[in-house]
């Protein structure tokens, strides 16, 4: 028996007063009618209406059942007609999860913009370096940097590949002098960003050539802003995403060497639980992260 369309059944016989109406009502034969009501009735152990050949009745147990189920289906139906604008138009609270270095310098400006575009929309957005449990912790989405991105049920779509820049302030490379080579930093202060996933090794290619440089510095730190705020300060030298320090390297503050070298690249990635049923509000919100990072990947 399928519980919901046995109380619609026994709904409706009650409001047109008879199982032939009630099957009209919603396109059901005579006999499943009669059948979702026995199967009800049998669930129950109790009799809900009593039936003769002209008429029909509810018994004391049918009324206050019926009381109930209708205040229940009347409850489902307001359930459904609440999603009807969240369905239409953009609209409702979204919940994101998003890495902190990533938001601030890529982002959070145009947030605002985004906001006053979608008046409807509200967004509750949670600054966290740390990986979230998008489906257990209720997130809509979560924006997240990976080298590369893990098998998951969860759909992703790619905002932007951020590529690394080994850099280091004018003044650290006129006191220890320039790397010419990779391996050449194993005598360089080395600032380490440690949630990344290369944290401890630093790969480097130039045509067929391949250089893994292990990593063991003096300063390791969870914050890419640290990180920059290292290099500025002329503590060290340290691969960083580029857009981090885009300003800094047109300003001549940050100077960035093997150049010649390909370096890792980070990509950025939007992950949400399904792409079934994406709401209005959450699928503009994806176009506005897709716009936005791919203004900030630069050249």
């Amino acid at each position: 028996m399928d519980r919901l369309t046995a109380l619609t059944v026994f709904r409706h016989i009650v409001d047109t007063g008879s199982l032939a109406a009630a099957g009209r009502r919603l396109r059901l034969s005579p006999a499943a009618v009669s059948k979702n009501l026995a199967e009800l009735e049998a669930r129950l152990q109790v009799r809900l209406l009593n039936r003769t050949t002209r008429r029909l009745s509810l018994t004391e147990a049918g009324s206050l059942y019926y009381g109930n189920v209708a205040r229940i289906l009347d409850d489902l139906d307001a359930a459904d007609r609440a999603l009807g604008p969240l369905q239409q138009a953009p609209a409702g609270t979204l919940r994101v999860a998003a890495p902190m270095t990533v938001t601030l310098v890529c982002l959070s400006a145009a947030i605002p913009r985004f906001l006053a575009r979608h008046p409807q929309v509200s967004l509750d957005l949670n600054l966290d370096d740390r990986r979230v449990d998008v489906v257990k912790e209720g997130y809509d989405l979560a924006i997240r940097g990976s080298d590369s991105l893990e098998d998951s049920s969860l759909a992703a779509r790619r905002l932007m590949v951020m590529r690394h820049v080994l850099c280091a302030a004018p003044a650290y490379f006129a006191a220890y002098g320039e790397p010419a080579r990779p391996d050449d930093l194993r005598r360089h202060a080395c600032v380490q960003f440690m949630l990344s996933g290369h944290a401890a090794q630093w790969e480097f290619r130039r045509g067929d050539e391949v250089a893994r440089i292990a990593i063991d510095g003096r300063y390791k730190v969870t914050s890419s802003l640290a990180v920059r705020d290292a290099l500025l300060a002329g503590f060290g030298l340290s691969l960083i995403p580029e857009p981090y320090v885009r300003g800094d390297l047109a300003a001549g503050r940050l100077r960035a060497v093997l150049t010649d070298w390909t370096k890792v690249e980070t990509s950025v990635y939007a992950i949400f639980p399904s792409r079934r049923y994406v709401v209005p509000a959450l699928r503009v919100f994806l176009d506005f992260l897709t716009d936005e990072f791919m203004t900030q990947a630069g050249p």
